[in-house]
């Protein structure tokens, strides 16, 4: 897919969320503050989705006069919480090029006052401890087109909810025995508003408190008021998340003022073709071991995408063309090969390898001889430095770049056929050698020595560039090939009746053993 192309070519990117951000500064609102906050759960490794969330938070802090953004860990469910995916989060932001200085926090650093919230919701009538089992609270929770039925448990007092939230503090009862409710209204078209959770058991070691706490809040609830605590001004989330604002706000309406109110924006999530950004399905991969764990290459992930050896500023440039919307939509894989291939050919130094290697025997070249060519490391960027080629008798060159009955607009080799070694000479192909099966083993060359660095001075043209290795001084190599991880370029399409994993690419990796590379890339 070329630049060129109308799928990959530069638009101009939108972003409704900074027009936002300018009618508030122009009308004066925050004082001009703009604080915005990154929050991930610290329970998976960081998939390309999240990489425009980040480039989206941390970009719009950097685009405006003192603007700030929090790294703020979502850690409030000890299960599915580790130290792992803390660490991981943190490199993978700042691979991308951001930091958060000394703006770092955990949702367990507000426990203290979210349980005062939380108190402060049951002494105004607002919250109530409700002791329903998981079945009966799903049957009066109703659907998406009958309202609920309230709790037997709703209209307990005052004292009593306080009395039974202390103790379930304390330790008192076991996991699934009370939860703490919003009192709001379970009749609503909207069902996060009937009486969500607040609070619930889990007695489990949380990694940074330990066992001081057994009740932990839940992420509607603390989301909002941790927002206000740390005075964000732009809470910005996907589009999932549009249902629950009112909730979000609600929370906010019941407690104390803060100076900065946080307002919730919410903005299409990035999806990408021929992958899945499920967290939970990213982990069956690696589970499941259909991929080598949550940096594999094929990952969708931050870590491999660095592993793969994806330029972070590819990334970035993705996430600025895709723009920002409020309408979901699928992004082409090819908007994202593009963005690669344009930064590594602008930035990366130029090395050769040969991945399935065919002999080539230069018989006008003297047997003994070791040319150095000094050539650059990249043609367009001669401050990046040179590098050095040794020229042999014998080389590799690809088996592709070889037919014996090659069709016209083939320029490569051929009986009879020229073609320029890359950085050296001209060599014509003037016979071969082959096995017991008649596959071509080697071929044998003459060089015109008169060609390194300059034209045939008879004026011929030779149109083909073939890339090649010393075959004395190469290093023997194995190389992976990728391919996308999956067959489908939706598979996650519940029409198809299929299960995700019934797409997987068998070729989505191709390790090739025998490749020979310049002596350089061996270190």
């Amino acid at each position: 897919m070329s630049a060129k192309d109308p799928k990959v070519a530069a638009t101009a990117a939108t972003n409704f969320i900074t027009d936002i951000i300018d009618a508030d500064i122009q009308s004066g609102k925050h004082a001009g503050r703009v604080a915005t906050r990154f929050p991930p759960e610290p329970n998976g490794y960081l998939h390309i989705g999240h990489a425009k969330s980040i480039c989206l938070n941390f970009g719009l802090a950097k685009k405006y006069p003192g603007g700030t953004c929090n790294l703020r860990f979502d850690d409030t469910n000890p299960v599915t919480e580790d130290i792992e995916f803390m660490n991981s989060i943190k490199e993978d932001v700042q691979w991308l090029g951001f930091t958060w200085d000394d703006r770092l926090y955990n949702a367990s650093d507000y426990f203290e006052k979210l349980y005062e919230a939380a108190v402060h919701l049951i002494k105004n009538g607002k919250a109530y401890v409700d002791s329903s089992t998981a079945d009966e609270m799903r049957e009066l929770r109703g659907t998406l087109k009958e309202g609920g039925k309230a709790s037997p448990y709703r209209t307990r007092s005052v004292e009593e909810n306080l009395g039974l939230f202390a103790r379930m503090r304390k330790g008192e009862f076991p996991d699934g025995t009370h939860i703490l409710r919003a009192k709001i209204d379970m009749s609503s078209p909207n069902i996060n508003m009937r009486d969500p959770a607040l609070y619930r058991i889990r007695h489990a070691e949380h990694h940074k408190t330990g066992a001081a706490w057994c009740i932990y809040p839940m992420y509607d609830y603390a989301h909002g008021i941790s927002d206000a605590i740390e005075g964000i001004t732009y809470s910005i989330c996907t589009l999932e998340f549009e249902d629950h604002r009112p909730l979000y706000d609600w929370f906010l309406d019941q407690l104390p003022a803060h100076e900065h109110r946080p307002r919730q924006i919410e903005f299409a999530r990035l999806n990408i073709n021929y992958t899945v950004m499920s967290k939970r399905k990213l982990k069956q991969l690696v589970v499941q071991n259909h991929v080598a764990g949550w940096d594999d290459p094929r990952m969708p992930t931050l870590a491999g995408l660095r592993r793969r050896g994806v330029p972070p500023a590819a990334l970035r440039d993705f996430c600025d063309r895709v723009g920002v919307a409020k309408a979901a939509s699928i992004v082409d894989m090819g908007l994202l090969e593009f963005c690669i291939r344009d930064e590594l050919d602008r930035t990366a130094t130029r090395a050769m390898a040969v991945v399935r290697p065919l002999k080539v025997t230069i018989e006008n070249y003297p047997a003994d001889k070791v040319e150095m060519i000094e050539t650059h490391k990249h043609q367009q960027k001669p401050e990046l430095g040179m590098r050095t080629l040794p020229m042999t008798r014998e080389i590799y060159i690809e088996q592709d770049d070889y037919m014996e009955e090659p069709p016209k607009d083939f320029f490569r080799l051929g009986p009879g056929r020229e073609a320029r070694l890359r950085n050296s000479y001209i060599i014509k192909c003037t016979g071969s050698k082959k096995d017991a099966s008649g596959k071509v083993v080697e071929l044998l060359c003459t060089a015109d020595l008169e060609t390194l660095g300059k034209n045939p001075s008879d004026g011929r043209k030779v149109k083909g560039i073939v890339h090649w290795v010393s075959a004395s001084h190469s290093k023997p190599a194995e190389v992976r090939l990728y391919d996308r991880l999956f067959t489908a370029a939706n598979p996650d399409d519940a029409s198809t009746g299929k299960d995700f994993l019934e797409f997987l690419n068998p070729h989505s990796l191709e390790a090739l053993k025998d490749c020979r590379i310049e002596a350089s890339l061996a270190g």
